[in-house]
């Protein structure tokens, strides 16, 4: 794809139902900072599991979370369940994705006028198909205080933040998760802890720096891991992984801001119940627009994958997994097939066109 061209989905417009014409969200520019992860992951866990859906219909979901065991016969650990073939769930009351009304405008002018102030930065650079998803939550006590808190740290709208700020990243960048990735068109979820916290790292995606940063340890890993399962994939030179987050990847860290130089600075102040939302809405709307278009399930999420590596994501995504089947802890990243996995599951679920081309970089 022409990175200067931006695909507009059907889920990302103000009013998706009718709606006339479809404006351009501008990606985010790459230019801010990321903590780095340990390079070794040691918890392990995959599991597959039925559960309800709030409105009482049965889904699918597969969640793999520190799929990073080895095939060690040694090992007296749980063995890891195949994803079975289901019948379409059945469908509920629940609305589409597509078919939820939003307008920008009447949402702006429905805030009082502190909240049009701290929700400024959500309002013009979130994504469409999420801000309507969020809307209410964004309200919520806590992350109004979260956002006084970046106030108080310079982080206001895109362009009036404070010179010289020291938090990363830059305001512009902190949802660009949420402009590459529709919610309607995430496959997979990988989730990170905070963004990398030294100059010029932090672009908001998780594992991901901006082209011409070095590659962090933690990425190099996952370029080692991915090499291992597909043998032609050739590393880049580069660590960046916005075609990954455009291929339907959402690449989500727990807290979304930090201080420069003090990693997980910003946590415990209000972005992991936001970032639990926001896997809470994934669970429900993603996939939703993948597949075939015209079945009575089109517009509501089929199952997608979770990757969850390190015990911060693990707990991140522990509502979804209610019979968990822990691997054994002394085993390591490597050797585990889990993009494999990934894309074998999306395969038996959405065809080969729901996979993830992890070498494509």
């Amino acid at each position: 794809m022409d990175k200067s061209t931006r695909v507009v989905y059907l889920e990302d417009l103000d009013n998706p139902v009718g709606a006339a014409a479809a404006s351009k969200e501008n990606v985010a520019k790459e230019s801010a900072t990321q903590s780095d992860m340990a390079p070794a992951v040691k918890k392990a866990q995959y599991d597959a599991s039925e559960k309800k859906t709030q409105t009482g219909g049965t889904k699918r979901q597969r969640t793999l979370m520190d799929m990073m065991s080895s095939s060690s016969a040694a090992t007296k650990a749980p063995i890891a369940k195949k994803a079975r073939t289901t019948a379409m769930p059945k469908i509920t009351s629940m609305p589409s994705l597509n078919s939820i009304p939003f307008s920008l405008s009447e949402f702006q002018s429905s805030l009082s006028d502190e909240e049009k102030q701290l929700l400024a930065l959500e309002c013009q650079t979130m994504g469409k198909s999420w801000l309507k998803v969020l809307k209410d939550e964004i309200r919520q006590p806590y992350f109004l205080k979260l956002k006084k808190f970046l106030r108080d740290q310079g982080v206001k709208g895109p362009e009036d933040s404070a010179a010289n700020l020291k938090v990363y990243p830059a305001p512009q960048n902190i949802y660009a998760w949420s402009n590459l990735t529709p919610l309607g068109r995430v496959k997979v979820v990988i989730i990170g802890q905070d963004p990398y916290h030294g100059p010029g790292q932090a672009h908001g995606l998780c594992f991901s720096v901006p082209p011409g940063v070095a590659i962090p340890p933690s990425l190099r890993n996952i370029y080692k891991e991915i090499k291992s399962e597909y043998p032609s994939f050739e590393p880049p030179k580069h660590g960046t992984l916005t075609s990954w987050a455009e291929n339907g990847v959402l690449l989500l860290n727990t807290a979304l801001t930090v201080k420069a130089n003090e990693a997980g600075s910003h946590s415990n102040k209000g972005w992991e119940e936001f970032t639990d939302k926001v896997i809470d809405v994934v669970d429900r709307y993603g996939g939703a627009n993948l597949g075939e278009k015209g079945t009575a399930a089109a517009g509501r999420g089929r199952g997608i994958v979770f990757l969850a590596w390190g015990a911060w994501a693990a707990k991140r995504v522990a509502k979804l997994d209610k019979h968990p089947s822990p691997l054994s802890a002394s085993r390591g990243f490597f050797g585990n097939g889990h993009f494999k996995k990934a894309n074998d599951w999306l395969e038996e679920k959405y065809g080969p066109d729901g996979c993830v081309d992890w070498t494509k970089l």
